[in-house]
């Protein structure tokens, strides 16, 4: 039972059981279920209940799925509760939130709906994915994020916290990196420390081959029997490894146990908590209040209809120059990649039907003169004839679509739709080719290369290419998935991906038969309305395993509009995409601007009833668009108090700010009112609709404190949706929880609210809040660090790094490059001090040193030499020496505490006479 698969035990009546079915925006690759919006779009919506009605129906298509075939697993796994804290993340697409607090309202109303109303049999049980500070494809399973202890408890923490005190999830996933040099599948105190918030059994099941990855790739452990133990003494009770065969897990735990590594009341607790999961889906239950749910479950009428709403909910217009709404009359032309495209992710089900945008325009346009609608659909593709150099015959799919090019047409053959392709450029040189006459997609499955696919796809993608122009004006094309490049065969005229080299490549002239950029201005100049869709195939350039290059929108799609624009002053940019973009300055000039991600089997409908205000716009963006790639900080720094970065922290003035999103009315923010008591504070915010449409408006508060003793953050307090109608006036009672007044105070190793002066901000977004307040709270006092002072709580530092102190306990900061420094504010008995807790990571003479600030200078006072021999994670007390007579005498009580580290040391602590560093130590 601790591995994902359990088998069967016939003796107690126990039927076989997996953990896990994929249920992120819908029932996933269990065939055809309703595909709604993916979670970023619907968090666009800023709505805990949208959330919970989807999660109802995602819930029941999984029990009728269930139901057809009893193998699939009522334990499932979502929602994704990472915050959005960088957008070049390649899974961007499956979070809800740049803002933990948000992230964690929504993943909690959308498990709500996946678990039930019945507290104690659920319809499913949630898993929380991933724990924790995961937000990074490149190199996932060995990077290690690094998190202070307020970047932990205020930022990362909150997401995981608000749907386990909920209590409507049943399980957690850990992530595949380390946070602070510990794999995050053998992090038990984070994992004690989550299952501290609730009373109720949580399960933590890996995820997929992590468990092998402890004693591999990051070589925690020296051998897989140790990292299994270690998963398990740390709290993982399922084990996902070796796909559906649980023989290798088990081996290895049960010699774990013969080694005495692990008890059988380790085993013990574990298997209580995979059947608790089992006892709350109702499977030994005769009275489960789902068990009416039946295969019939699928595809119903209310499904479809809150797929169109959650579609129309995930769009934000993000800039309207008097465009917006349109009117479905005249002419109208659909242009760009995604004008008649609707492509599903990774974690996608096989929707029953697909509307795109094109196909609800041609369904709802106005008929023009000639008694049908005018419209006008362009893809911006380039369609291309390629001629073998080697054979003479044109590139195509032969009968059985299987590619040749073998001379059967002559070269002077005027070239058929048969042997043309539609080259669509996805930006960063990768194209995908699709037979102009059949629209289907060039791929390669191993070495044989077929024009059969209607969408990039798999695990490895096998429709992605690159093309490379060489010096003679030919080109030569590599299959991405497997690095091959297409050759043709000496015999028969074949083409399969089979040269290891461009040198060996086939070489092909480019005969562009219908230029993409001339179509779609031609298109855009002769048309009343243009819409232009661009953006990203989920698939390619960002997804699982894969971090985007960068920020900006594609060239090839940035030039498509602007030769859109250039034909069309009045045309629109809809950007479909599972993530923001930065805009050069043609997209910015736009004169409307729209965003929705891909919005699932009714995307198309739903961002036409916006685009023509049969729905009103009222969706805000749940994540920054930030203007450059620098102003989104490095995608490997999780630092975001040390390096300013995400809505909290930044300075930079953001493209679109979180929270943004325009409605077709007027909303005046007037006043603010906020009222302190014993239950918190009250925001009370009165709002009017000036303008003469309904509207429905996300009225937003934040906190910040510009005066706080430490550096704090302008992070959303408190949000509700409001409908108005034209000329009305609303006030609105927005209750502030506590927390958002809270910083984790490392002196007291707690989130507290300090005494000092707070503002409330109301306003449309984080970067436009024309209401505030100031408010002062009475809280705790500021105090001074007290030895034994650990050194993870450092206030600032420079050239440090936190590492895992033991390989199960405890934290570390040591100097990487073998020089680097952290400071603390006051320190009380800083004269006291007398020891350090260090260890080694290397040979050679290393030091800790630390100097009292005072007067503007830093003066050393004393050092510690770190003894040799020490190992990585033999911590050990050292005496400090007192060095330096030119400064004043060390104060009981320090304005500031600068300890250096120099050389291969790793500082646990520092401690007092009489009383050492033992808090510190693990």
């Amino acid at each position: 039972m601790l591995h994902q698969a359990s088998p069967a035990v016939e003796r107690l009546g126990l039927a076989p059981f997996t953990t896990g079915a994929e249920v992120l925006h819908g029932v996933a690759w269990l065939g055809r279920a309703t595909m709604y919006p993916q979670p970023v779009g619907l968090a666009a919506a800023w709505d805990p209940d949208l959330l919970r009605r989807v999660g109802t129906q995602v819930g029941t298509e999984l029990r009728a799925k269930q139901a057809a075939d009893p193998a699939v697993s009522r334990n499932v796994w979502a929602p994704v509760v990472n915050p959005l804290r960088h957008p070049l993340w390649g899974r961007n697409e499956e979070g809800y939130s740049e803002d933990p607090h948000l992230t964690a309202e929504l993943a909690a109303g959308y498990a709500l709906g996946l678990r039930g109303d019945d507290p104690r049999l659920w319809r499913t049980v949630p898993t929380l994915k991933h724990f924790l500070a995961y937000n990074n494809e490149t190199d996932r399973a060995v990077t290690s994020a690094q998190l202070r202890p307020r970047v932990l408890h205020e930022y990362e923490l909150p997401a995981y916290r608000g749907p386990i005190e909920a209590g409507v999830v049943g399980a957690v996933m850990p992530s595949y990196n380390l946070v602070n040099g510990r794999p995050n599948h053998v992090a038990r105190e984070l994992l004690d420390l989550l299952r501290s918030w609730t009373h109720e059994s949580v399960l933590v099941v890996s995820d997929a081959g992590a468990p092998t990855n402890l004693s591999r790739s990051e070589r925690y452990h020296p051998d897989p029997v140790e990292a299994h133990a270690a998963a398990l003494l740390a709290g993982v009770d399922s084990f996902t490894d070796n796909g559906p065969d649980p023989e290798p897990t088990l081996a290895l735990v049960r010699e774990a146990l013969e080694r005495g590594l692990i008890t059988m009341a380790d085993v013990d607790r574990a298997v209580a908590r995979v059947l608790t999961v089992r006892v709350r889906s109702g499977e030994f239950d005769p009275d489960d209040p789902h068990a009416g749910i039946t295969a019939e479950h699928l595809d119903l009428p209310e499904h479809r209809a809150l797929a169109r709403e959650s579609a129309g909910r995930a769009v934000v217009v993000l800039r309207n120059r008097e465009v917006l709404p349109l009117t479905p009359a005249g002419s109208v032309a659909v242009i760009g990649p995604l004008a008649d495209r609707v492509l599903p992710d990774w974690y996608a089900g096989t929707p029953p039907y697909t509307v795109s945008l094109a196909d609800a325009v041609r369904a709802r346009w106005a008929a023009g003169p000639g008694g049908a609608p005018d419209v006008r659909v362009v893809d911006g593709s380039d369609r291309v004839a390629l001629r073998s150099v080697g054979t003479g015959g044109y590139l195509r799919a032969g009968a059985d679509r299987v590619l040749l090019a073998d001379g059967s047409l002559a070269a002077s053959a005027v070239p058929g739709e048969d042997v043309l392709w539609d080259v669509t450029d996805w930006g960063h040189g990768v194209l995908t080719l699709a037979g102009a006459d059949t629209g289907l997609l060039l791929r390669a499955e191993g070495e044989q290369v077929l024009a059969d696919a209607t969408r990039p796809q798999g695990w490895v993608v096998g429709e992605s290419w690159r093309g490379r122009r060489h010096d003679d004006d030919t080109w030569s094309f590599q299959h991405l998935g497997t690095g091959r490049w297409l050759r043709t065969e000496a015999y028969g005229g074949g083409v399969g991906a089979t040269a290891a080299s461009p040198a060996e490549a086939e070489r092909f002239v480019r005969r562009v038969v219908r230029s993409g950029t001339a179509a779609a201005a031609a298109a855009a100049r002769e048309a009343d309305v243009v819409l232009c869709a661009v953006g990203n195939d989920p698939h390619l350039l960002g997804r699982e395993t894969q971090d985007r290059p960068g920020l900006a929108l594609p060239t090839p799609m940035a030039e498509l509009w602007r030769t859109v624009q250039e034909a069309n002053p009045a045309a629109v940019l809809v950007l479909v995409s599972s993530y923001p973009y930065a805009l050069d300055t043609a997209a910015r000039g736009a004169a409307a601007i729209v965003w929705t991600c891909h919005g699932g089997q009714e995307a198309g409908n739903g961002l036409l009833d916006v685009l023509l205000g049969e729905v009103e716009p009222s969706g805000r963006l749940p994540q920054t668009w930030w203007a450059t790639e620098a102003d989104a900080g490095d995608l490997l720094d999780y630092d975001i108090l040390g390096a300013g970065t995400t809505y909290w922290y930044s300075e930079a003035e953001p493209l679109f700010a979180f929270g943004h999103g325009l409605t077709y009315s007027r909303i005046g923010y007037e006043s603010l009112r906020v009222e302190t008591g014993e239950a918190g504070v009250l925001a009370r915010v009165t709002v009017t609709n000036t303008g003469d449409r309904e509207a429905t408006e996300v009225v937003q508060a934040y906190t910040d404190a510009p005066g706080h003793p430490v550096r704090f953050p302008r992070r959303l307090a408190a949000h509700a949706r409001v409908h108005l109608a034209p000329g009305q006036r609303r006030t609105v009672d927005l209750p502030i929880p506590a927390d958002r007044f809270a910083i984790w105070d490392t002196t007291r190793g707690a989130m507290v609210v300090l005494a000092a002066d707070y503002r409330v901000l109301a306003g449309p977004s984080a970067a436009d809040t024309p209401l505030s307040v100031r408010v002062e709270l009475e809280g705790e006092v500021v105090i001074a660090h007290r030895l034994p002072l650990r050194a993870v709580d450092f206030d600032a530092h420079s050239g440090t790094r936190i590492e895992e102190a033991t390989s199960v306990a405890g934290e570390v900061v040591t100097a990487p490059s073998g020089s680097g420094w952290l400071t603390f504010t006051a320190v009380d008995g800083l004269a006291d001090a007398a020891v350090v807790t260090l260890a080694r990571t290397a040979s050679g003479p290393a030091s800790v040193t630390l100097e009292q600030v005072a007067d503007g200078a830093a003066h050393p006072f004393a050092r510690a030499e770190v003894p040799a021999g020490l190992g990585r994670h033999e911590l050990t007390e050292v005496p400090l020496e007192p060095v330096g007579s030119s400064g004043p005498p060390v104060a009981r009580r320090t304005s500031g505490l600068r300890v250096v580290l120099t050389g291969p040391v790793r500082l646990a602590g520092i401690g007092a006479r009489g009383r050492g560093t033992d808090h510190v130590a693990p």
